[in-house]
Formats: structure tokens, sequence, C-alpha cells
């Protein structure tokens, strides 16, 4: 029952230096917007150089970089589908 759904399940991805080019540039992308969307970014523990990371707090960059990943993850299979990764 499950096998003809595992047929239709994409091929993975091996890792290239593009498929890391486009997970950091989401991630870059995803602290832009983490940046500037919450609302209290600099409450809680600090990060060991906040000047590096904009003066956000460490949950507040574990949620941008969480976001990010998800970004890079279909940014990464879409541009693989495509055939451009």
């Amino acid at each position: 029952m499950i096998a003809p759904l595992l047929a239709l399940a994409p091929a993975s991805i091996s890792w290239s230096p593009k498929v890391a080019l486009v997970m950091i540039v989401c991630n870059v992308i995803a602290i832009a917007i983490g940046k500037a969307t919450i609302k209290h970014q600099n409450v809680g523990l600090k990060l060991p150089n906040s000047a590096m990371f904009g003066g956000m707090s460490h949950g507040a960059m574990l949620g941008s970089l969480s976001f990010g990943h998800l970004l890079g993850m279909g940014a990464i299979l879409g541009l693989a589908t495509r055939g451009v990764v």
C-alpha cells in the first residue's frame, strides 16, 4: 500500500557547493525577515557577538534560522526539480 507512494517521492539531492549557497542565501533572507518582523527580538539570552547578528537574542536567531532552513529546503527541492541545482 505504501510502495506506490514511495515511487512518487523525489530522489534525494547530493550535497554540492550550489546547494550550500542556496541554503546560505535563504538563511540570510530569513535573518532579514526576522529582524524586520520579530517584535521583541532582544529579549532573552544574548548571543556572544550581538553586533554580528543585528542585536537579536538567542531565541530570535534560532527562530529565524529555523525559518531559513525551511525556506532553503523548499528552494533546494524546487530548484532540483527544475534541474538548476
